[in-house]
């Protein structure tokens, strides 16, 4: 007596699920099959969340190096409105004489805007640097994400 092939379903042999075929409705797998499948997509998990960890680290040193930038601009405008209040109050010794005060007045303005403007740059790096800006969030939302999912399925 010829025993007929077991009837499968077309609808399944043509589904797929990232590369993989779904199993078949009542077909039994392995334990070691499964453990097997279970370290191939952890090892893709990891693989992956490294790699978003190291595009989104790559991020975080172009900020970091903005930042830097943004200090030296800062640091350099800064010092050039010290060199020029150097200069007023240089100005300003040498006019204690009764003469027009215009002369160290206007190296004074002039310099304390500079400092102004460095401040503000300052500021701004500072703000670049922050630690909130450097934290690898959308790492650590998909870490956090994947945990849960591996809850889900263990429990």
């Amino acid at each position: 007596m010829e025993t007929a092939a077991p009837r499968v379903d077309t609808r399944y042999e043509s589904a797929r699920d990232a590369g993989r075929e779904r199993p078949v409705p009542g077909e039994t797998r392995s334990l070691v099959a499964l453990f097997s499948d279970l370290f191939r997509e952890t090892s893709t998990l990891v693989h992956q969340e490294a790699q978003l960890a190291k595009a989104e680290m790559s991020e975080k040193v172009s900020e970091v190096g903005k930042g830097i930038a943004a200090i030296a601009i800062g640091g350099a405008i800064t010092f050039a409105g010290f060199i020029v209040l150097l200069i007023a109050a240089s100005n300003g010794l040498a006019m204690m004489l009764p003469e027009e005060h215009a002369n160290w007045l206007a190296p004074l303005i002039v310099g304390l805007a500079v400092m102004v403007l460095g401040f503000i740059a300052l500021a701004m790096g500072k703000h670049e640097l922050s630690a909130s800006n450097l934290e690898p969030s959308r790492t650590l939302e998909s870490l956090r994400r994947d945990g849960e999912l591996v809850k889900e399925h263990v429990s």
